[in-house]
Parts: C-alpha cells; structure tokens; sequence
C-alpha cells in the first residue's frame, strides 16, 4: 500500500445550514461531501435526527450512519466534527495496493474527527449509493435487503469497520470508527458490536472517535475553477470563492452534476439551464464547461426515439435495479448506465443551448464542426453515430411535436404538448403536487416549444440540419403560431370581489398568521395556470407561480397587446405580498394556491412542499431577474415593445424587477441553496428563512431535504444587477 500527493492545491469548503453542517474536500484524486445532522432544540424531531453521511461524485456514491442516544430519548445526542491536532476537519484517503476483488482502481475516501456528547448507537448504516440513500430518507424508510444483507461487521483494535461488496462484485466501500483522543475534549471508548438484534448496531460512549469512508470506484476529473471559468471570469475565484469552488465541485470533464449531496448526478434539465444562466462566465473551447456540459446531454440522447436523458443512474443502485428487478435471475452484474427519459421539457432545452453557443459565440462557431462530429463514448447504443446525427434526431422529434398546433386553424388543446402515458411529472416541478396532477405543463407550451422553435431555425440558418433544407424557416413559423396562441389556454381570471373572498378563505384554511392581502386588490386578478388537466377534473390547476420566467427569459414576443398583458401581471405578482402575490422578504415564491377555487390547493400547495410555496433560487430569483433584464433592455433598442411606452406598465415592470434584486439582495446568504421555505410566526416577526428539510410535509408525501448547493443556484455567478434599468 502505498500513497500519492496532489502537486495541485486542495480546496475546501465548509458550509452551515443548520441542523445540516455540510463539508467539501477535493483533490487531484477524489471529491467528497460529508453532511453532519445534529438536532437543534426547535427540531422536528420525526424528522431531524443525528446522522453522518459522505457523498462521492464517482458513481453518485456514498455511505450515511444513522445514530441514536442510547438513553433512547430523542434530542439528546449531538454529534459534531472535530478538527485534528493540525488543524484539519477533513483529510484524504488515497490507496494504492494493486487488485482487490479484481478491482485495480484506487481506493479513495474521506477521513476526520466526529465527537459524540453522549452514548450513542449506530442503528442504520447504508453503503453503496447516494440514490440508496435518498430512496431511505424521502421514502418509507424501507431498507432494501440485497444491500444490507451483504453488509459485514468486524473489530479492529478499539474500533469497528462496516464493510461492502457491491453487487458487481468488484467494488467495495468501508465505514470504519476508533476511539481517538484530542486535547481538549474526552476520548471515544471501546466501541462494541452488538449482534443481538435482527439488525446488527454499534455503541459508542461519548467522546471523540476517528471516522474514516473510503470506496475503490473509477473517479471523475474535476474541472478546477480555473478550468470552469473563462478568462475574463477568473477574478470571481478570489471575489466568491464560496460559489466558485461549489460550481468546481458540481463539474467535470465528461459532464455537470446537478446538486450536493442528493443529486450528484447527470441531470439534462439542471445542466441546460445552468448553461443558459452561466453562460456569461463559463469557460468555452474544447475541455471546457460549456462543451461538457452540451456533450453529456447529446451522449446521452435516446437515438431511437430522439428523447434528451433526464437523469442517468449509475454505479451501485443502477446495478441494485437491475439484480432485482431486471436480471435477477440472470445474475447480471453489468455497470453500464441507465437512463430516464421520462421528462417532456428536457427535449426542448437541448437546441436552445446549442444556439447560444454555436450560433451566439465566435467560440463556439469555431468549434461546431469538430465537436459535433465526434463519436459518442458513454451509451453503447450510440456508438455508431455521431454528436450531429444524435442532435438531428431530437430536433427532428420537436419539429414533428411541434407540427400539429402550428397547423392552420389547428391550434386547439388537444394538440398542445402532455406529459408522457402513465406518468405524473415531466417538467421541473417534478413532485407528487408539483402540477396538481395537471397533464398540459404551462412552461412547456407557452415558452420552451417556441424557443426550442426559434433556436433550431437559427442553427439551420447557420450551417446545421442540411438534410432539412425547411427547417430554417419553417422552424419559426411554427414559433410564432406557439408564441402567440398558446397562452390563452392558460389565462386564470379572477373577479375582484372573488380574489378577496378566496384570499380569506386561504387565511383561514392555511392558518396563515399575516395578513390575507385583500386591501391590495384593487381590480380584477389576471395570472396564468400552472397546468391544465388536474386532479379531481380540474380544466386548469388554478396556481399562481414563478412559470413566467421561461417566456419573459427565452422568448422576444411580438404580439403588442399580449405582451404589454403578460409583463403587467408579471409585476403585478412580484409586488404583491403573499398571500396576494408571490413576494417574501425571503424571496419571491414558486406557487401560490390562494386564488383557486379548489381547497386543494391550498392543502397539497404549502410552504413544506418541494414545489409548493417555497423559494427556488435559480427560477423564481435568478431566471426572473435575468429575464425581466432582457425585456426591460427591449425599450432601449430600436425595435422598442408598445409596454415600454405605456408609463403604468413600464414603470411597474420596472419597480418589480427593483423589488425583486432588493429580496435578492437581501438573501446573499441562501442564494446557493436548492430551495427554501419560511415559518411566519407573527405579524411583528414577519417570514422568516426556514430550510425546507425541517418542516414537515403535506399528508402522503415523504420529507424532501434540500442540497446546500444546486448547480442551477449558483447562476448568480453570472446573473447581476442592472442599476441601468431602474431609472
């Protein structure tokens, strides 16, 4: 055994968001996230409790401990990182010791300090996969019994080593304690194994004890900042080294991850849009952010059908899935990735980035011929085609998509894009609520269709799609047919004696402790439905949201009337307070159920739910913001939009975009986070910063815990204020 040095410096990072205390640890061989839970004193504790859990990038790999006190009295037992005698919370595992089980690769981990304040035991560890994991801590709580049966228990000295082979008998991960001493604070004891229960359990004593996680699993190469940013951006590792080490942290050579610690994966929708919002500061050329990013979304296209991947599941939990539900029987260990492509919206993302890269940039123009020529290396079914072959694939799937609602006196609901057969999600509110059960996404229709539309007519104007001489112009004549007629179906209209009776009724329903916000009202309440097609025979899911972003951010409208509608209800929104709007001093809100008629809403639309009356930095922040930047900028070209001219409109749109950079800039330090949520305690107190993980859900859904860091959250990189546009 013996251990190599990086010749390139580390980077670190420590984030706290209580009960959570998150770490990051990177080198030349390895990234991990170690995520340290302690109860606080106002935790939920059905919810909340003590838990050690370590995230690899490699695999979406990963090992969590959950402990418990042994006085069996919840709340009692806090656990914490200790720094070493050098000063260090973290430190790297690197191994090298030639074959093990048939496996040559390195093992690599995580190693560290933890201190117990009382006795505790270790109930339930899990080895293997962050996606294991998840399933664990957002489902049933059930454990999956090929994982854990193969769980071993053995004693070294003092300590206690867990240890597993995966299921392709070849990779092995280890969780190991020691009691460990350091000034200051009381030794671990002897820790014992106690295999007198159905499930195995450790007992710790109070004190300190020397953790170590470590797995032998191919790693990925990490783009280091410097790599990740474009030379005119470098300075921002030195200006926000917190943001600029978590977007390192989230990208590699072969593709970006979506979140830390529970989506350390490929997702096709988070990298596009995080392509599209950081575009300004990403590196570009071969090797860099940007091509890494548009290469794993093409590589991973479906060829036969042209579907872009959702998400991709790979090492551990890919293999678990197919030993029980594949292949048992076959005793196949293949580690060849699965793909998802249940997702509607993700088609449409694909050609919109293309076009900002190989149409906007002189970069990317260079580079079109030689990347899209290359041979896809990740999905066998794609190896004997090239990146322009697979991209003509999908593209050829939304022009015939597209081609029944811009037919003539075609444009009817029953040609509008639905989600896929038998499944109930297929945007970016991808919970059990997150639609209402709609089956007809707003974003898709109104916004993503047309600018998927007008990005492919410029790419074929530019030298792509030669085989399909129409494209260049048929493209966006089916644009403008979507743009123009698509949001009518989705017009929510609500009198104004009717938005101040509903209002009331969600005060008192809700148990809201603000004010209801019917003294706002002042006229009839216009704002577009998140979806039609509900539950419980809803024509439209009546819920005010965030979705205008995607038209206000992609599209250039032309309909004069419309548009000048569309801006006026968009401010409308963000002025307003909630329950009247989608403003809090917290951030501006994805949903709002206040104005439908149906009391569902307000039960399955809540400040608990993942896509409920909760804060998404990326869409409802970043995305607004940036979007709402670009149509304001319109008035000061020559081809000025008739709402620039209108002094009520104009002048609100801009006090909504001012409104909205004051709450951006007044929540610095939850901008990174996936989501957030609030607790409003009184009036006096106001809406206050809560993370999402503490609260408990709606009835039949499982708690969600939020990443501290989301790829898509870190756009404020390169999303910033324009004082220009305030004046």
């Amino acid at each position: 055994m013996w251990h190599v040095s990086c010749t390139e410096s580390t980077r670190t990072l420590a984030l706290s968001d209580p009960p959570y205390e998150n770490y990051f640890y990177s080198d030349c061989h390895s990234a991990s996230q170690v995520i340290v839970t302690s109860p606080l004193g106002d935790s939920n504790l059905t919810i909340i409790g003590p838990r050690l859990l370590v995230a690899w990038p490699a695999g979406n790999s990963g090992v969590v401990a959950f402990f418990a006190p042994q006085n069996r009295i919840n709340g009692t037992l806090g656990i914490y990182l200790k720094n070493s005698s050098i000063g260090k919370i973290l430190e790297p595992i690197y191994e090298t010791n030639g074959s093990k089980e048939g496996n040559m690769n390195a093992t690599v981990g995580i190693k560290g300090l933890i201190y117990f304040n009382s006795s505790a035991v270790l109930t339930v560890p899990i080895l293997g996969s962050v996606r294991t994991i998840r399933d664990f801590t957002e489902g049933p709580s059930l454990l999956r019994t090929e994982i854990q049966s193969s769980n071993i228990f053995s004693s070294a000295s003092d300590g206690a080593e867990i240890s597993r082979i995966w299921l392709d008998n070849t990779t092995s991960t280890q969780l190991s304690f020691t009691p460990a001493s350091l000034d200051g604070s009381p030794s671990g004891k002897s820790i014992v194994i106690d295999r007198s229960t159905p499930n195995t359990t450790l007992q710790f004593g109070p004190g300190v004890y020397a953790f170590s996680a470590k797995f032998n699993y191919p790693q990925l190469e990490q783009l280091s900042p410097q790599k990740v940013l474009n030379p005119a951006s470098q300075g921002l590792i030195t200006q926000d080294s917190d943001s600029t080490n978590s977007l390192s942290f989230l990208s590699y050579s072969n593709k970006l991850l979506a979140g830390a610690w529970r989506f350390l994966t490929y997702f096709g929708r988070d990298s596009m849009i995080s392509l599209l919002l950081l575009n300004p500061v990403l590196s570009q050329g071969n090797g860099s952010a940007i091509e890494a990013g548009i290469a794993a979304v093409i590589e991973r296209i479906n060829s036969t059908d042209g579907s872009v991947c959702h998400e991709e599941t790979l090492g551990d939990y890919e293999i678990s899935f197919k030993a029980t539900y594949l292949w048992k029987q076959e005793n196949v260990t293949s580690t060849a990735p699965q793909y998802d492509y249940k997702m509607v919206d993700t088609d449409f993302f694909l050609p919109i980035v293309m076009k900002q890269y190989f149409v906007d940039s002189q970069v990317g123009k260079s580079r079109m011929s030689a990347f899209l020529s290359q041979q896809p290396s990740v999905d066998p079914n794609n190896f004997n085609l090239t990146y322009m072959q697979l991209v003509t694939i999908a593209t050829r799937r939304i022009m015939t998509a597209a081609a029944p609602f811009a037919a003539p006196n075609n444009q009817t609901k029953e040609n509008l894009i639905r989600l896929k057969q038998g499944q109930t999600v297929g945007q970016w509110r991808d919970s059990e609520y997150g639609l209402g059960g709609g089956r007809i996404p707003y974003d898709v229709n109104t916004a993503l269709v047309p600018a998927a539309l007008r990005a492919i007519g410029a790419l074929a104007r530019n030298g792509l799609f030669s085989d399909e001489a129409t494209w260049s112009t048929v493209a966006d004549q089916y644009a403008q047919v979507w743009e123009d007629s698509t949001l009518s179906f989705f017009e929510v209209k609500v009198s104004e004696v009717n938005a101040k009776s509903r209002l009331a009724s969600y005060k008192t329903a809700s148990q809201f402790a603000g004010p209801d916000g019917s003294l706002s009202i002042t006229s009839d309440v216009l704002y577009y439905a998140v979806a039609l097609d509900g539950n419980n025979n809803q024509t439209k899911v009546e819920v005010m949201n965030s979705d205008d972003v995607f038209r206000h951010f992609l599209l250039n409208t032309t309909n004069q009337a419309q548009l000048t509608m569309f801006i006026n209800q968009t401010a409308d929104h963000l002025l307003a307070e909630f329950p009247a709007g989608l403003y809090t001093s917290v951030g501006i809100l994805v949903a709002n159920p206040a104005y439908g008629k149906n009391p569902v809403y307000a039960a399955n639309f809540t400040n608990a739910a993942y896509h409920g009356t909760v804060i998404w930095s990326w869409n409802s922040l970043a995305m607004m913001a940036r979007g709402l930047e670009l149509q304001l900028d319109r008035c000061n070209s020559a081809e000025k939009p008739e709402f620039c001219s209108n002094q009520d409109v104009g002048g609100k749109a801009k006090r909504a975009y001012t409104k909205l950079w004051d709450v951006i800039d007044q929540n610095q330090q939850y901008l990174s986070n996936e989501v957030w949520s609030w607790m409003y305690p009184s009036q006096s107190e106001g809406f206050k910063f809560t993370p999402l993980g503490s609260l408990p859900p709606p009835p039949g859904v499982n708690p969600t815990e939020s990443n501290i860091r989301q790829l898509w959250s870190l756009t404020f990189l390169a999303v910033r204020r324009n004082l220009a546009l305030e004046k």
